[in-house]
């Protein structure tokens, strides 16, 4: 189809992608391992348990993780910020009030520390009896394995320097309730923070299900379709317009596909979390902030949320033997190469598309910081992915229109990309299609 492209401002950047150099090769396979071992050492790291022992219970495990992030931060000439967010809880989990402590490092983005990316793993731990806190609960793969993928990033992004803020969180309390991943949502907000996208990684350590199935070459990446925070107004936009498919979690879990390789690829789960389950991401979810799972690409019921025993010849319990370093190493560096790519990219747009009775398209959007240039995407609405190259790249401007092109049959989306020529995920041009939570987007007084 011919189209006539007009750019309301501005002229066509026709300067070639430069590709950012690639950390993910440096994640250590041994560090990791090392790491899991550390914490299953602990015993136990369930949220109830012992708080003040040196050696053993969750008190221990998030000690621990500060000081690794020390370290961490000593190599890089003290780069981070070690933060360790808490409140007292009670409810169904906790029949006690308790101490919650998140263990956090920041490292501050250097051109817009406000800007946020958070990468996240949960570091308590559970047997069958999610309210036994005494019993060894090993947790090596749920989720030592998300704790340890947290604890490499930071030992390999902390050697380079971005314009925005990554956030590494070992999280307490998901066995309990999700209570981290709410502990630490809440302070985002309290903070101002703009959060871009929130990675969280959650049983990422096997590659071979309880039934023998084993699948090593892929990564499930879950993302909700209708955003959580829609109001009934955005809502009715969305049944009227569009958007049910194109939330800023399901265009994170895109981009994150477009990151992976032929040896190690994702699989993107429609879905925001496993059937009947959940995860720390989904508090950021119902505050408005991107996030989508990380996890394996077949669970091993076996080895996940069980006593320590052997029944009929079967060896149940979440143990480091059951672990697979390879695997885990793979899901560490993309979710390295993916954090380093977010980091250097601007926000995305908050765009809008004007097509109603007329035969052009008109998208807009305002002007994003640190953005050197735009790039404009079109797919049809019965498409699952952004095509492989934008429709209109890198462009000078802050609207353009398609002239022949009848908006009724195609979505419509916007990256915005730095001097460097990376490109931060795409923002559909459809209700609740921007990346800031819904109340920043009208405006609304906090």
């Amino acid at each position: 189809m011919h189209k006539r492209l007009i750019l309301a401002a501005g002229l066509l950047c026709t300067a070639p992608l430069v590709a950012a150099d690639d950390p993910s090769p440096t994640v250590s396979e041994a560090r990791l391992r090392a790491d899991i071992a550390q914490l299953v050492s602990f015993g136990t790291r369930h949220t109830l348990s012992v708080q003040d022992d040196p050696k053993r219970g969750i008190g221990a495990a998030r000690g621990w993780g500060a000081a690794e992030f020390r370290k961490t931060s000593k190599a890089c000439g003290g780069c981070l910020t070690i933060v360790l967010p808490e409140r007292m809880v009670q409810g169904a989990r906790v029949p006690n009030p308790t101490k919650l402590v998140d263990v956090v490092a920041i490292q501050t983005g250097t051109e817009r520390p406000n800007e946020v990316v958070i990468v996240q793993g949960h570091i308590d731990s559970r047997v069958t009896d999610v309210m036994n806190f005494t019993s060894d609960a090993p947790g090596a793969n749920d989720d030592g394995s998300g704790t340890a993928l947290v604890l490499e990033a930071a030992r390999v992004l902390s050697k380079h320097k971005y314009p925005v803020t990554i956030v590494y969180a070992l999280l307490s309390g998901e066995e309990q309730g999700l209570l981290g991943g709410q502990l630490l949502a809440d302070y985002a907000a309290e903070h101002g923070w703009q959060v871009k996208a929130v990675l969280n990684n959650d049983i990422v350590g096997n590659s071979c299900g309880s039934d023998g199935f084993c699948d090593p070459e892929h990564v499930r990446v879950f993302s909700e379709g209708p955003r959580a925070d829609l109001d009934d107004k955005a809502r009715a936009a969305q049944r009227r317009d569009g958007g049910e498919n194109d939330s800023p979690s399901r265009n994170l879990s895109r981009y994150a596909a477009t990151l992976d390789n032929d040896a190690f690829a994702v699989r993107q789960i429609w879905r925001a979390d496993r059937m009947g389950r959940g995860g720390d991401h989904l508090p950021y979810l119902e505050k408005g902030y991107p996030a989508i799972r990380f996890s394996v690409s077949v669970e091993n019921y076996d080895h996940q949320h069980q006593d320590l025993r052997t029944e009929n010849g079967t060896v149940y319990g979440d143990t480091i033997e059951f672990v697979d370093f390879p695997y885990l190493a793979k899901v560490t560096a993309l979710n390295v190469r993916m954090l380093d790519r977010l980091a250097r990219t601007p926000m995305p747009p908050v765009p809008t598309a004007e097509a109603a009775v007329q035969t052009f398209t008109t998208v807009k959007w305002a002007e994003v910081p640190g953005a050197a240039n735009y790039s404009i995407w079109q797919r049809r609405t019965d498409e699952a992915n952004w095509p492989a190259e934008p429709v209109i790249g890198k462009i000078v401007a802050t609207s353009a229109k398609l002239d022949g092109v009848r908006g009724d049959d195609w979505v419509f989306g916007v990256s915005a990309c730095s001097a460097d020529g990376l490109c931060s995920p795409v923002a559909s041009a459809v209700p609740g299609g921007g990346f800031e939570p819904l109340a920043q987007q009208r405006g609304d007084k906090q």
